[in-house]
Order: C-alpha cells, then structure tokens, then sequence
C-alpha cells in the first residue's frame, strides 16, 4: 500500500509538471497562510448496473520547504481511507442488486432507486494557525455506513490538533458544560433532542469530532441520529472559554 501512495504522489508531481492546465488549476486552489494548500489529488466519477460513484479526495501540499513539516502520513491515510470506502460501498450496492433481483425486483424498479455513492472533503478552516477540514463517505441508499473523519492540522507544528489543545486541561467539563447549556437554549427555541433515556447527549467522548471554526474555535460535531432526531442531520455546537 505504501508503494502504492509513493507511486500516486510520483504520478501527480509529474502531473504538476508536465500539464499546463492542471498546473494552471491546482495553482488557483487556496493557498493557506503561504505554508500549505489543499489540493484535489484525485477525482472521479463511475456508474455500472445503476450504481453511481462519485469521488474526490484531497491532500495536502506543503508549500514552505524549510518549516521541516511532512504530511506524507495523514495524505497516505486519506487516500487509503477513501479508496477502503467507496470500494466497500460499491460492494454493499452490488449486494444490495444482487439480493434485490433475486426477490423479484425488476433491472427497471432496480434503477429507480437511484443509488449514490459519494466520498468527498469540506474545507471548514484555512488560515495562518490552522488547516481544518473533513473527509466524508456516503451512500443514499442507507445511514448505516456512513463515515466522515476530521483532520485538524497546526501549521506552526504540523501536528494534529486536539481538543486539550485547544481547550486546556479541563476540556472535557468545558466542552459538556457548553453543549448542556447550548442544547437548553436549543430546546427552548423548538429543537428536538433526544432524552438521556433515548440516548441523548451523557458528555463527550475522547475522541470526539470537532473542526475548528472561522473565530479558531472548536465546534463538536455530532453524527445524524446520535443525539437527536435524524431531521436534525449533523448538530454542531461551538465551544468558546478554553484555557
């Protein structure tokens, strides 16, 4: 697999390289605090017995050669991260067919299902402090398999960053007392959440997911279903206060 990356990365400098409207493109992405940028490194779009795959991965492009930051790593996990799931996605659909066609499904009732594999990136931060984005997967067909993984980068260190970073020591009573208190207002304005006998929000976990915002904050974000109804899609909660 790694041989696989290294060659991947050979394949897109020369790209870089010796395409002029590529170069031209990836020139006119963002650039992030003149240290680094994010880039489409691959893209693509498939359909075969109704079933379409749509993919777009990123990575990242250290532009200062002398900050001695390396992101090879966290790019050879993005790209195996998102191969691994539209590859198991497009499996799960192909059995999906299979089994729906076996019952008596027609190819015509099969195509009106109009099933969507999707695996793409959201840049939420991008400035001289931080690079923040998420990388997602998901199928139209069901919630089940659904993935989205935060990347929070330090520029200054190239290191990931956590929410004790962020927020000092004490961050997980901060982080709960300010979605306690965000999710009262919430619930006095209309909103639904789930009850603690339901589910509901019981405080964050270690490894909770957050990105950081525009004012560099931390905004947890809940997966759809996980704390309140699934109308509600994804809830985000900013934590302000930290150290």
């Amino acid at each position: 697999m790694e041989a696989m990356a290294a060659a991947a990365c050979v394949l897109f400098t020369a790209a870089l390289n010796t395409s002029p409207v590529f170069a031209k493109e990836a020139g006119e992405l963002p650039v992030i605090g003149g240290l680094a940028r994010v880039l489409t490194f691959r893209s693509y779009e498939t359909e075969k017995d109704d079933i379409a795959v749509s993919v777009e991965i990123p990575t990242i492009e250290m532009i200062a050669e002398d900050t001695g930051i390396t992101v090879d790593g966290i790019n050879r996990e993005i790209l195996d991260r998102c191969d691994q799931y539209a590859e198991e996605a497009v499996k799960r659909a192909e059995e999906y067919r299979t089994a729906f066609l076996e019952t008596g499904g027609t190819t015509e009732e099969w195509a009106e299902h109009n099933i969507r594999i999707m695996v793409g990136y959201e840049i939420k931060q991008q400035n001289s402090d931080y690079l923040s984005f998420v990388v997602r997967g998901s199928e139209n067909w069901t919630n089940a398999y659904s993935e989205s993984k935060y990347y929070n980068l330090d520029l200054s260190t190239g290191k990931a960053v956590t929410l004790k970073d962020m927020l000092g020591g004490d961050y997980v009573e901060l982080a709960n007392r300010c979605i306690r208190e965000q999710i009262a207002a919430r619930q006095r304005a209309g909103e639904t959440f789930f009850t603690a006998e339901e589910g509901g929000f019981a405080g964050i976990s270690e490894d909770a997911k957050f990105y950081i915002n525009g004012n560099n904050c931390p905004v947890i974000v809940f997966e759809k279903y996980e704390i309140a109804p699934g109308s509600s899609g994804e809830i985000e909660f900013e934590i302000t206060g930290g150290k």
